[in-house]
């Protein structure tokens, strides 16, 4: 794959951190991810989980402002975004990835209903990271594909080791519409 055809894809996956729809990628998308998955599965801010989550945005959102806030204003615009994601996905993926690892991570345990404490992994079941993906902005009939081949191993849960790997693969895959 060119260096262009690569960029191109990497700018494609810009709207889905861009959750308001203003051009830029900052701290209130990924709070407002954070509390629309705490609204759908009814988990309450200020209980652990809750807290998690919103601690992994945060981490998250450290994460991705480190490598691709140029500029520094607390925003990450698209040419950042590419610039940014390009360079950390042409080092490595699987490091690109590990800057989701605790939103991903609380986001499991909330689909889950489970505690973190205490855990060396947590899981959820397909439909309910179904669920979640779709609260995220995944069309209905994606949301159920993606949610099924997350489940590699087949058994009917989807753990944070196959979240983090789909997560890179997601900003890996060939073709930018996937």
């Amino acid at each position: 794959m060119d260096s262009a055809e690569y960029e191109r894809k990497i700018a494609h996956r810009f709207a889905a951190f861009d959750q308001d729809g203003n051009g830029y990628i900052d701290r209130a998308d990924f709070n407002a991810a954070a509390a629309r998955l705490l609204a759908e599965f009814g988990t309450t801010a200020r209980c652990d989980r809750g807290q998690s989550l919103y601690t992994g945005a945060e981490a998250f959102w450290q994460g991705m402002a480190g490598i691709a806030d140029v500029d520094g204003d607390q925003r990450v615009n698209r040419a950042e975004f590419v610039g940014g994601a390009v360079k950390r996905l042409r080092d490595s993926p699987e490091r690109f990835a590990e800057i989701a690892r605790p939103f991903l991570r609380a986001a499991l345990a909330v689909a889950a209903g489970s505690d973190l404490e205490g855990t060396s992994s947590v899981s959820a079941p397909v439909a309910e990271v179904e669920r979640a993906l779709r609260v995220l902005g995944a069309a209905e009939d994606v949301a159920g594909i993606a949610a099924r081949s997350l489940d590699t191993d087949q058994d009917g849960r989807i753990g944070e080791t196959e979240a983090v790997a789909a997560f890179s693969a997601y900003f890996t895959v060939i073709a930018p519409d996937a």
